[in-house]
């Protein structure tokens, strides 16, 4: 009966005129940066990150929210139609959608995609409404050294789990701890890595490291790409599906929001690797499989509902324990903690509007986002012949004016500047910025669980060992490391051998 009650009260939170306006607002941006190649949500929350500090903390999350999973949604549009995935998770759709298109059956692909990410949305909603206050109460009874531990797995497997080589990936997360602990030490009030600039004294800005590492570096790798965009010329054709279609789909569908549910969780996991790892599920055990490669229902339908439930069941960790479990639900937290709000266990007590909102608004989005795609086809795939390099100029000026904003200062414009080129930097050495995002979200807060923990065993290190929570943690994420670093080391060996 407490969720139903707590379900009510986020709903009457969720159907306010302004949050029911960010909402739509959020999912039409989602959509159209979904539908347009090279932007990403990550990017485009980093750029609008500024615009939020003027609204309440739950209307700001909400829109933020939409424009995450709306942009999941919008993806599978131009994949389907013209081989070109808007959204890193829309990858797999391409390989399977766009040759339903070209065999006359694009609109049933947009039809089992927008039908499937909404019951996978409505369900994985449904999970993180009723998982949020028991993790909360599971969490609570964490000590100092627990949440340090879990943190540190959190990193490890965000490290493990990102694309590349994962030593440089480690590096990338120890580079991101290093930046977030810039600034002056709260307990003893002596300035640290500021090399004498006053404007570091209160440490670098989210939002700088945010809109740099992401919205200016992908404008300029956007720059180098040439316009290579070709709109659909012939018809969608019916978006009603075949019985046999359906039959097929229903069960793809069922799939790929268990196999979402799950992956999404996870620190590293997220949208993409739920969608591979749906469409590798889809290939081997579906009745179809045999049609893969040619144009499988299951090929779409199982990846798409996998990407919208991950997108949703991220959520989980951010809400009930403060983690972050990718570099959007990073850019989260940096968003709740400008509206001064410390996500955590706590949360579901202190913010109840914001907890329960954002939950009963997801609902409300979803439903916005099937009437808003399936209607507005035409709409988004003309979008894609606007060039993009009348776009990015405004892009530009927003973002400096959205930085100058949060405190007046020149100095974070520059910050912004100095991450953009960075991030490009980054990009062509092949090193992954959102491990080095979720590393500075999570370095200060680690640092004080640390440094609490060692006060309160009066310097003793074994607490970490002694407390059954916080060892746990630590061997699942010294197993999880290993197994990644296995491989490379038995090549190393190997190679050695061979000389």
């Amino acid at each position: 009966m407490d969720l139903i009650a707590n379900l009510a009260h986020g709903f009457g939170v969720a159907f306010t005129l302004n949050n029911l306006l960010f909402c739509l607002i959020g999912c039409i941006i989602g959509t159209a940066i979904g539908v347009l190649p090279g932007i990403g949500p990550v990017a485009t929350i980093s750029l609008l990150l500024p615009i939020t500090f003027g609204q309440p903390a739950t209307t700001a999350i909400i829109m933020l929210a939409g424009i995450y999973y709306g942009a999941q949604y919008g993806g599978s549009t131009t994949a389907i139609l013209l081989n070109l995935p808007g959204e890193v998770s829309s990858v797999v759709t391409t390989l399977e959608g766009y040759k339903m298109a070209r065999r006359g059956r694009a609109g049933a692909a947009l039809t089992i995609a927008a039908v499937g990410s909404f019951f996978a949305g409505c369900v994985s909603t449904v999970l993180v409404a009723a998982s949020g206050p028991l993790l909360t109460s599971v969490a609570l009874s964490f000590g100092p050294a627990d949440y340090f531990s879990l943190m540190l797995l959190g990193l490890i497997i965000s490290a493990v789990l990102a694309q590349g080589s994962v030593v440089k990936s480690i590096g990338m997360v120890v580079f991101g701890v290093a930046l977030g602990l810039v600034g002056t030490d709260v307990q003893t009030g002596q300035q640290r890595f500021t090399f004498g600039i006053p404007e570091l004294s209160d440490g670098i800005g989210f939002v700088s490291i945010a809109m740099g590492m992401f919205g200016i570096a992908e404008i300029i790798l956007n720059l180098e790409k040439p316009e290579a965009r070709s709109v659909m010329s012939g018809k969608v054709g019916s978006l009603m599906m075949t019985r046999e279609e359906v039959k097929r789909a229903i069960p793809a569908v069922l799939r790929g929001t268990t196999v979402g549910s799950l992956l999404g969780i996870l620190p590293g996991g997220g949208a993409a690797l739920a969608s591979f790892g749906s469409y590798m599920m889809e290939r081997k055990i579906s009745r179809g499989r045999a049609e893969f490669g040619t144009g499988a229902i299951e090929g779409v339908a199982g990846p798409e509902a996998a990407n919208n439930a991950a997108s949703q069941t991220s959520f989980i960790p951010l809400l009930t324990l403060g983690i972050p479990a990718n570099a959007v639900m990073a850019l989260m937290v940096g968003a709740l903690i400008i509206q001064g709000i410390q996500p955590g266990p706590r949360m579901v007590e202190a913010q109840p509007d914001l907890f329960w909102g954002l939950i009963a608004s997801m609902w409300v989005g979803n439903l916005m986002l099937l009437v808003i795609n399936l209607p507005m086809i035409g709409v988004w795939v003309k979008l894609l012949a606007v060039p993009y390099r009348h776009m990015y100029p405004s892009i530009l000026i927003f973002c400096a004016i959205g930085v100058y904003s949060l405190q007046n200062n020149v100095f974070d414009v520059y910050q912004t500047v100095f991450f953009g080129l960075f991030g490009y930097l980054c990009s062509k050495l092949r090193l992954e910025p959102a491990p080095m995002l979720i590393g500075f979200v999570l370095g200060p807060m680690m640092e004080e669980h640390l440094r609490r923990a060692m006060l309160l065993s009066r310097g003793d290190p074994m607490v970490f060992v002694q407390r059954p929570i916080s060892a746990t943690m630590l061997a699942i994420g010294a197993i999880a490391l290993i197994a990644m670093l296995l491989p490379n080391i038995r090549k190393g060996k190997d190679k050695a051998l061979q000389e």
